[in-house]
Formats: structure tokens, sequence, C-alpha cells
């Protein structure tokens, strides 16, 4: 994993601009905290910060075809992020058609699979990645992204050219750029959903999911290269649990590839549970598994609505069961509001999107795992996939006309979300009607199948909306926090095999058993304690402790003294707020819909000198 940054231009000499393109660069330090390396010639700049996973001395990057033009000008050069699983495969294809490698790197098989075959290699790529090749034959860019997007990449289109980066933070490095918010992204960010291709910021875009974008003598143009799509699923559930475990076993295998310490993420749910017994599963030496828990949360538990027991004992289960090398971080109060901690979580995102004490909890999991390891295994998108989110279960939400995490709470997200803004930005913003635009949207998006009807279609629909309007929140979040620390996280739920396959199970098998996640709970279950394939979905841990929602509120009382941007909140309903007694613990979802937006939004604002654009 690594971060990757450049800079396009087809009217300026950018050896004049080196200054600017080492800037850009050095703030993918944290991505990549092994080596750095920067490529420029007159119409092009590329930056890469190196995390080392694969051929540790080999892989130096940017990496430039031996081939070049006639004035000794490589063909491509390349920076790139992530991981093609199946580089093995291709590099033994490219061998045959006359390719010699000099490295043992998955980079140097994407570079000459271009060199191969164009653009239509990325159709061949198995993996997370994100990356940037230019061509000096045509004099073009192109900047790819995954078929899920697990691998972030941004870009800010320039009049004569383009800059892009892992992370805005590395356009915002351009002395041309600004930091300023549009109604539209605010909107967004208060409404939990993850428009494809916009960010909160004007003129910063992402590549989406699935694209990829070309850039030539100033003209950008997007293409599509994969997508959701719809067909007749005519096996039934022996037959789908069978190669749903055949899929995975595959993905797993690939995924654990690496020349460096690797571990998995223990929840103790289905899902890391799943993925740590098929890691550890004919390994001779011990697998590595962590957990994160609270300083007193176990003793201490409360039900919730969203969670029946703590995670603690149902980890410890598994690893008595499959033999892992296990260690819990449990972390109190103190580190999770220490001010280093806050910041750094804020840097990380760039953006005002959260998840409440989620995001530096996981910052802290991430932390600690990186001193020992440097690669781990994550069931992120398992929920998406499979239908394991509790609104997928809950009448509200499936017969609900709207996204689906908006139909499971008594308030509704645009009133908690915009409970603490000023009301003229409130009324300017018209959350409602927002949703219900960007609602009919995504619906109409759905790739259908002809004749089908009923609980099929809406969950079907439900599934597209959860995988293409939630899942990036959580690919981006897990990749945020992990990728501030070095840590590359891999998701082997987001292999598009399995997600294409699993999209097109009928609900009715996927919940053959009467319960969530039938499928992948079918195709795991002989691995696994009986409690763990009983045990009912429980969401990411939120601490218990009070003492978090009495820091909120000396958080908030500091904010309504002296907002950081006049216009943005509202002071005299903050400090309504922090008067009332604080006599429960707050939801999960109450610290990200509510109590935690104005802390993100000031925040935010301050320290990236935010400018409104209304």
């Amino acid at each position: 994993m690594c971060g990757i940054t450049g800079w396009v231009s087809f009217d300026q000499d950018l050896t004049n601009h080196a200054s600017t393109l080492r800037a850009m660069t050095a703030t993918m330090a944290l991505r990549g905290p092994d080596a750095e390396g920067m490529w420029l010639r007159p119409r092009v700049g590329l930056g890469h910060r190196r995390l080392s996973v694969i051929d540790l001395d080999g892989g130096a990057q940017p990496m430039t075809s031996r081939e070049t033009t006639e004035d000794g000008t490589p063909l491509v050069a390349l920076s790139y992020s992530g991981e093609v699983y199946n580089y093995q495969e291709l590099r033994v294809e490219l061998t045959k058609r006359g390719h010699s490698f000099h490295t043992r790197s998955d980079t140097e098989v994407v570079l000459r699979s271009y060199l191969e075959w164009g653009a239509d290699a990325i159709t061949r790529f198995n993996g997370m990645f994100a990356f940037a090749l230019w061509d000096s034959r045509s004099e073009e860019l192109l900047l790819v992204r995954d078929r899920l997007g697990v691998k972030p990449l941004f870009f800010h289109r320039l009049g004569d050219g383009v800059l892009f980066g892992s992370e805005p933070k590395a356009i915002l490095a351009h002395p041309d750029v600004r930091a300023v918010v549009t109604l539209d992204g605010l909107r967004d960010v208060l409404s939990y959903l993850r428009i494809p291709g916009r960010t909160p910021l004007r003129d910063v875009f992402e590549v989406r999911p699935g694209h990829f974008v070309r850039v030539r003598h100033s003209e950008l143009t997007e293409h599509r290269y994969w997508k959701l799509e719809s067909t007749e699923h005519g096996e039934d559930a022996e037959t789908s649990v069978a190669y749903v475990r055949d899929l995975l076993e595959d993905i797993v295998r690939r995924q654990m590839i690496a020349d460096v310490p690797l571990c998995t993420l223990l929840s103790g749910g289905l899902d890391s549970s799943a993925l740590t017994a098929l890691a550890q599963r004919g390994q001779d030496e011990r697998v590595r598994s962590y957990s994160v828990d609270f300083v007193g949360q176990e003793e201490n538990f409360v039900a919730e609505e969203f969670r029946e027991a703590p995670d603690a004992p149902f980890a410890r289960e598994l690893v008595k069961h499959v033999g892992t090398e296990h260690r819990e971080i449990v972390l109190g109060n103190a580190q999770l509001v220490a001010p280093g901690v806050r910041d750094a979580v804020l840097r990380a995102w760039d953006l005002p999107y959260g998840f409440g004490d989620l995001d530096p909890s996981l910052y802290l999991l991430f932390k600690a795992v990186r001193a020992e390891s440097t690669v781990a295994l994550s069931g992120e998108t398992a929920d998406e996939v499979f239908g394991g989110y509790l609104w997928f279960h809950d009448p509200r939400a499936t017969s609900a006309d709207t996204f689906p995490w908006h139909a499971v709470t008594e308030r509704p997200v645009v009133v908690q979300s915009t409970a603490f803004l000023d009301r003229d930005l409130v009324t300017a913003l018209d959350l409602e009607t927002y949703i219900a635009d960007e609602y009919r949207t995504a619906l109409a998006a759905v790739p259908t199948l002809p004749g089908e009807t009923g609980s099929d279609a809406r969950m079907r629909a439900a599934s597209y909306l959860n995988i293409t309007h939630f899942l990036p929140l959580m690919l981006d979040r897990k990749d945020r926090m992990s990728m501030a620390v070095g840590l590359e996280v891999r998701v082997p739920f987001c292999d598009h095999r399995l997600v294409e396959y699993v999209f097109n199970a009928p609900w009715s098998l996927k919940t053959y058993d009467g319960r969530e996640k039938s499928l992948l709970r079918g195709a795991t279950a002989d691995l696994l304690p009986t409690s763990i394939v009983t045990r009912r979905k429980a969401p990411y841990p939120s601490t218990q402790d009070l003492g978090y929602d009495r820091w909120i509120k000396r958080a908030l009382a500091e904010i309504a003294a002296e907002p950081s941007t006049p216009g943005l909140l509202d002071a005299q309903a903050i400090r309504d707020f922090v008067a009332a007694p604080t006599d429960r613990v707050s939801t999960m979802l109450e610290r990200m819909w509510f109590t935690e937006v104005p802390l993100r939004l000031n925040n935010w604002t301050a320290a990236y000198e935010v400018k409104p654009a209304w």
C-alpha cells in the first residue's frame, strides 16, 4: 500500500515546479513511510510514498518502462497504490508473451500489463488499487480505481491539466487550490450518503469505483470498466454455499501473500471469525489476530438495540478454537479523547465524515497493530454483500421509501444531523428534498432483473444501495485510519467475484436458514464454534463509558463560546444541549449523527481553513 500524487499540465513546464510536487508528495508520508520517489518531466510530475509489502528491495516507484521513445523518455511511468492479488498468474502470462521482469513486485506486472493490453488491462486485475499511469507516446494520463473503490483516488481539474492524490490533502498542498465546501457536499456529509464521484470540497472529485479517468491535451473523460449487473441465479442453497466456500478459500489464500508480518482483525463476529479461521487453516505458524475493547466494558456491559453481548468472550472462544496468537487492545477514555489522537483522526479523514468514537478507537487499534504487523485482513463489506446489517431485516427499513440506514431510528437523520446548525443554513440545505432526490436517482440505477418483483426486487435494491452509497463510507474510514499509521488493511469480502455472485443470489437464498448472512454462515460453519455461528450481527464496538459523553459536552461548550466558522453552527442550541443533564450513555448512532456532528464540522473548517460556497 502506498500514497500517490501528481500533476499534469499541457501549458507549463513542470520541471520548474519540483518544489510543489515535492510538497504534494510529502503529504502522503504516513501512507508510505518506507520510501519516497518522484518522476518529473515537462508535462507531468508523479509522486509516490511507499509502504513496502511485496518485494521489499525492488518495486521502487514511480516505476518506468525500460522501453523508451526516440528521445529516451520511458514509454510509460506508473505511480501505483494497492495490491493486485492475481499478479503471479498475470506475470506468467506476460512472460509467455515475451515480457521480462526485473522485480518480484505486482507494480511491474501492472506496468507491463498496460504495455501489453493498454487500458483493457484493468479488467484483468483482481485486487484493491488506485494508480496514475502516464503514456509518453500519446501524452495522456490514466487515473484508475478498483471496482469497489477500496483504494481512494481524488482529482482536481485545472484549465490546462489535472492534480491528483490518494487523499485530498495532496491536492490542497498545491498553492492554487483552496478548501471550499459546497452545499451539496455538506448535504452528503449530513445525510450519511457517499455520492460516487463527489466530495464536500468544490472542484475536488474522486475517481468513481470501477472507473478510470483519461486526461489528454486538457480533455478529461471518464470511463466505466465495471458495474454490478443482475443475472439469474439458478443454483440451490447447497451448491451456492459450496461455491462461496471455494471462493473464500481462494480469496484468503491470495490475500495472505506478503513479505511482511500479516494478521487478522477479530471481533468475535461471524465475518472476522470466518476470515481468521480461513487464514489460520493449513498454516504451520500461528496467525496473529487482534481485537479491540474498552476499559470496564465487558464487566459493565449493557445490552443495546444493535448489540446483545460484549465482543471479548466470542473473540477469545474463536482464538481457542483455531489457535491464533491473539492480543486484545483495551482502550480508555483518556486515549479516545486525547488531543493528539483527535487531530490525527481529523487529518486522516481530510473531509468532515466521521463515525463518532469509532474513529479514534479504530485509529488506536490500527496503531497498536502496526507496531507488530504491516498487513491485516478485515471483515469489512460482508454486511453489505451478504445482507448482515439489521436494516436489511427491519420492516421499517425494507418498506421505507428512502435509504435503508435512514429508517432505523425514531428521530430522522435530517433532524439529528442538523440540530446544531444555523437555522438559515438548515433551510438552505433542505435535506429532506435532497435525500429524496438522491434516493430516486440511486434507485433508478439499480440493475433490475426482468420479472423480479416483491421482496426479491426490494432486497436487490437494498443491497445495491448499501454497496454503492453506504459501503464507500466504511471503506473510506478503514482506509484513512489504517493508512494514517502505515498499516495495509485488506478486505477479502470486496473481491469482485464474490460480490457479483452473492449480489445475484435471491433474498430467500441469502436468508435460507432464517438468519442474516446465511450463505456466509453456511460456507464457514464447520470452521467456527457454535456460539459464533449462531451469534446475532453486532457492529464495531462503541464505548459505553458515560465519561465519553461528558467529554463531548465539554468540547461542545468550547465551540459554542468560539465557533470557527460564522453562520455554520447555532451556538444557542449547543449551549442548551450542554446545559441539560448527562444521565445516560449515547448510542453509537446518536454520536455519529447528532452529538459529534458540530465537533467534526467546526474542527474541520478550522484546521483546513475551509470557506463556505454559500
